[in-house]
Parts: structure tokens; sequence; C-alpha cells
């Protein structure tokens, strides 16, 4: 694995844990960690149960007892590790966004694609995916149960930022992360929202902001952002706050999208809606363990009802503690673990693909122009 701040905690237990709790059929080594500080990598490796650390990701990629590369890092270094990787027959799993652009994501899915051929996978970390009441959605949208979908409606909003103060982090910088609130957490609800409905955003209407044009360089670092120094010196902000579009997709649906880490009091509310024409149903990861459902055949006395997916018959859930005993964040991680091992071992694709993640990036980019030129409606 390759970094181990947020995300690679989260991946790091996830493959220490999916082996304890689920039958695979591959066993994972968490056999090295690479990171730039000797020091703090071999800390973090022995922290997060990694055998060794490495300080340069080629080393990775050169080691013959390493099959899988799993990278954690800015978006700025995803194509090149990850083509590196493919190119020398290593399975990948790649954080999302994919990539800070298109071209890259097209580049990234190539070598995907001819790795493929040999049988060598990649698979883009759209973690909430796993999320056992969100894969509920998916199940219920592809029995029918909705009808076809007029409608979706989602959000993801936190509030790390709303201090002008918190400090001027890589996530701030375009260079390294690419944008802010739309790739970082826009990403997820784009993605989300193509695979519950099943269809293809074709094109968007979108407006951007960045609120707080600079930030202090230093200061106190906690968790996403933290405090900084408000007398002392600052630099630019150079990704949006904020975006926001509407959107149409091409089983003729309508979406309203709204990404925001300015939104006080939602600390992580990533929200999926989708009405159809014999149902609607609503999910937030807020309360991540319930998948609101209503049914129109039983109207006069029709309401939204709240189904708890936590019985051993929801996906994933069977494998862990017993009915109504809910599951939390890093769960989805563990089950992305699951089913990147089970899909290499039986010689299939996993999902998402790259492919997959390509088609998030290309929204992101209409967003991203669209909002360039007065909302313009930008085609996918």
């Amino acid at each position: 694995m390759i970094g181990y701040a947020f995300m690679g905690a989260a991946h790091s237990h996830a493959w220490r844990t999916a082996p304890r709790f689920f039958d695979l059929p591959l066993a994972p080594n968490m056999t090295a960690l690479a990171g730039r500080d000797p020091e703090r990598v071999a800390a973090a490796a022995s922290k997060l149960g990694w055998d060794s650390s490495e300080t340069d990701w080629r080393r990775l990629i050169e080691r013959d007892d390493i099959d899988l590369i799993d990278i954690c890092v800015p978006g700025n270094l995803h194509a090149e590790i990850a083509i590196a990787a493919l190119e020398a027959g290593k399975h990948v799993l790649c954080e999302k966004p994919l990539a800070n652009s298109v071209e890259e994501a097209e580049r990234m899915t190539a070598a995907a694609e001819a790795a493929k051929a040999q049988g060598v996978y990649a698979m883009c970390g759209f973690s909430y995916r796993r999320t056992p009441a969100l894969s509920l959605a998916k199940r219920l949208v592809d029995s029918g149960a909705l009808g076809p979908i007029r409608h979706v409606r989602a959000q993801y909003l936190q509030d790390w930022l709303t201090d002008e103060n918190a400090p001027l982090t890589w996530r701030l910088d375009k260079s390294l992360s690419g944008s802010g609130s739309l790739g970082d957490i826009g990403a997820h609800i784009i993605d989300a929202a193509q695979w519950v409905s099943g269809a293809d955003i074709t094109g968007v209407s979108a407006l951007m902001e960045t609120f707080v044009k600079e930030r202090p360089i230093g200061g106190d670092f906690v968790g996403l952002g933290g405090t900084g120094g408000a007398d002392g010196p600052k630099g630019p902000v150079t990704v949006d706050d904020a975006a926001m579009f509407t959107a149409r997709f091409d089983d003729g649906a309508v979406g309203v999208f709204e990404a925001t880490r300015f939104a006080l009091g939602r600390k992580n509310a990533m929200r999926v809606e989708l009405n159809g024409t014999k149902a609607s149903l609503a999910f937030d990861f807020e309360d991540m363990n319930s998948l609101w459902f209503y049914d129109a055949s039983e109207e006069p006395n029709a309401g939204f009802r709240r189904i708890q997916a936590t019985e051993p018959e929801h996906p994933y859930t069977g494998n862990w503690w017993p009915v109504g005993h809910g599951l939390g964040y890093e769960h989805a991680f563990t089950h992305q673990v699951v089913d990147l091992v089970g899909a290499i071992a039986n010689g299939e694709q996993p999902t998402p693909s790259f492919a997959d993640a390509l088609r998030v990036q290309k929204v992101l980019a209409a967003v991203e122009a669209s909002a360039g030129n007065e909302s313009r409606w930008t085609a996918v």
C-alpha cells in the first residue's frame, strides 16, 4: 500500500479484518507500506499491521513478493503509480476520484484494459457502494421495484472547512487534489447515483464557488482540517468549496446534485434519493444502517417506511453481528476487499472498474467546464 494517512488507515483496517469475518478464496498478506518519511512510514507500518516499509513506491512494484498495489495518495500521483503497477503485472486498487483529469483517467483505463487481457485487474475505491443499505437500494432498483426512474437527488454535505482559519491542506491545492468538494466528495454521489439508478449522466449545468480564497499555511492539523494561525502567512485556495449541478440521465431521468464542505452541522451527510413510477427510496449515510422506502401501491395508507439493513439476507451483513447491531464507516472498506479478492480469485473484473471511474471523471470535467462557462449546458 502507498500512503498511510486517513485512507491508508481505513484500507489497512480492511485488509486486516476481511479474512477474519469472510471466507476469502485468497489470503491477503500485508507485505509492505510505502511513504516518503522513513521514520513515519516505519511507525505507521508497525501500527497498521504491515510487515515492512519502503520510502520509494517504485520498490513495491519491483518486489516479487507483492501481487497487488493499493493506492492511497493524492490524485496527482494516481496515474503514474497505477500505470506502472499494471504494466508490471500487479493488480491495483486505487482510491477515488480515479485521477485529476480525464486524460489521466483515460490512460489509466487503457492500461487496465491491457492488463485485464493478461489476468491482471484494477478497481477504483468508491467504497460507499459497499454500505449494506445502499447496496440494498441497488438491489431494489434492479428488481424493478421502483419502476422507471424519474428523479435522482444526491447530496454530500460536510462542514469541516467552515472555519476560515482552517489550515491549507493538500485537499485545497488543485495541483495535488484536482478539485475540491467536487472531486473529493462529489465524485462519490455521482458514482452512487449512476450505480444505483443503472443510468449514466449525459449532460450538466453547474455552479461552483470558493468562499474562502486564502487560508493559513500552518496550524494545528486535526482530522481532515484543523485550526490555523489567523495572523500568520496564508496561501491561496485553488479548488472549489462547493459545487452543485442539474443533470440529465440517458434513461430520461433528471437529477440534482450538491457537494459542499460548508454545510454547518452536516458531518458526513452523503444522501441519495430516487423517485420512480412505482416507488421511491432514500438513503443518508449519517443514518447508514437504514434505507427508507415508499411503495405507491400501498395508497391511500402509504408512507415512507424504514428498512433496517442488518438482516442476514441484506448485502454483506450476514458475516457480521446479530440483527440490529449496526455497522460503521470502516465496514464498507472491508467489503471492498472481500469483493476485490473474490474477483481476482475468480478471474473476473472487479467493480467499479477503471472504466466505471472514467465515466465519473468525465462528469466531473463537464461540471467544471459548465461552471466556468456561465453554467451553460455541457454534454458529458
